[in-house]
């Protein structure tokens, strides 16, 4: 069997570093908002080369509170795409807000910054592309639409985690940036976990008190929050990982370049725009024969997931907002289309080539 991702060889491969940071906070018996919470956001912060960064309990909840703690509410409306984890709307709506989608480009899945003027009105409030599979959205269209308009940018980055775009971290273009330690993330824990990447301290003082009651301490709440706190546990286990995320990008990009190498001639890889680094948190291809792959590799022990097979303006949950079919072509082409194959670091190259050789029989 060929799984998704292989989580127990990259613990196998770290494993005396994890106990070792785990016995030391549980010798501290420091569980909640400790040193290890804040040494990890201040070396995000340094990675991405952002001011402040803010460990929350996941990417959803980072949304969530970015969102809140910009001002976004009750009548306002954020745009976004429909090819992307349920979450991303979900947070919106959170919010009181209301997500208005915009269909994406063929190339990168991404949302399609030309189409996004035509859906602005006078109660959007912010853009938030998604940086979908690990490819960094067209930031510096929205971030130029977003300026004519004065809207607030909001990144998820859930799944880019060592992105760049210009030589810029995912997590610094915009006025936020949200990620996911969900443990099959590029950074992933041992359970859920979130941080939000800004520069704006007031917005950062907002946020801090929201994931915690409200409070700013000693049993004060000046808000209504939420129980938000990344656990210190959880940041122990992704200060170890963080030593290595350079290095589990750069294999994932060896990985990716091997498919590539294999597939091309056959079928649509993923691409990669001039400018960008994709970290390739999925290696997603597609073909009208998708199906027929998918049961090949099946018949012959290898995992593949549909990422993702119904698009957010279809999905039952948000019937409420009045899309319909055919409202997003492009999406909803993809969503018939594509098909993620395992992607992880340790994923070996003979792993790779057996893949290739099933979906080139299809």
């Amino acid at each position: 069997m060929i799984p998704m991702v292989d989580l127990s060889k990259q613990f196998r491969e770290i494993k005396d570093e994890v106990f070792k940071v785990i016995t030391e906070i549980l010798e501290s018996s420091h569980y909640i908002l400790g040193a290890k919470v804040l040494e990890l956001e201040k070396k995000v912060a340094g990675y991405t080369n952002v001011k402040e960064a803010i460990g929350v309990a996941s990417g959803t909840d980072a949304l969530h509170l970015a969102i809140d703690a910009l001002g976004i509410g009750e009548g306002d409306e954020v745009i976004t795409t429909p090819f992307t984890f349920f979450a991303t709307a979900e947070a919106i709506l959170y919010t009181g807000a209301t997500p208005v989608f915009v269909d994406i480009e063929k190339e990168t899945f991404n949302i399609d910054a030309d189409s996004i003027e035509e859906h602005i009105t006078d109660k959007t409030k912010a853009i938030l592309p998604v940086h979908l599979f690990g490819h960094p959205a067209d930031m510096v269209k929205i971030r130029e639409i977003a300026g004519r308009h004065r809207l607030k940018v909001i990144e998820d980055c859930a799944q880019a985690f060592g992105a760049d775009l210009n030589n810029r971290k995912a997590g610094s273009l915009g006025d936020a940036g949200c990620f996911s330690f969900y443990p099959s993330k590029n950074l992933g824990g041992f359970g859920d976990g979130g941080m939000i990447t800004l520069n704006n301290e007031k917005v950062t003082g907002i946020i801090k008190e929201l994931r915690n009651h409200g409070s700013k301490g000693s049993y004060r709440h000046d808000s209504v929050g939420f129980n938000s706190r990344l656990d210190e546990i959880q940041a122990g286990i992704l200060l170890v990982k963080f030593e290595h995320i350079e290095e589990y990008n750069k294999k994932r990009r060896r990985n990716a370049a091997l498919y590539n190498e294999l597939l091309s001639d056959i079928i649509n890889c993923p691409v990669e725009r001039k400018g960008a680094y994709h970290v390739y948190h999925q290696y997603t291809i597609r073909s009208a024969k998708r199906d027929k792959i998918q049961q090949k590799l099946k018949e012959n022990g290898v995992s593949s997931v549909v990422y993702y097979p119904v698009p957010l303006h279809l999905q039952k949950a948000l019937k409420f907002l009045g899309y319909r079919k055919g409202d997003f072509p492009v999406a909803e082409k993809a969503v018939r289309e594509v098909l993620s194959l395992p992607m992880y670091p340790e994923l070996e190259g003979e792993a790779i080539v057996k893949i290739a050789g099933i979906i080139r029989q299809v």
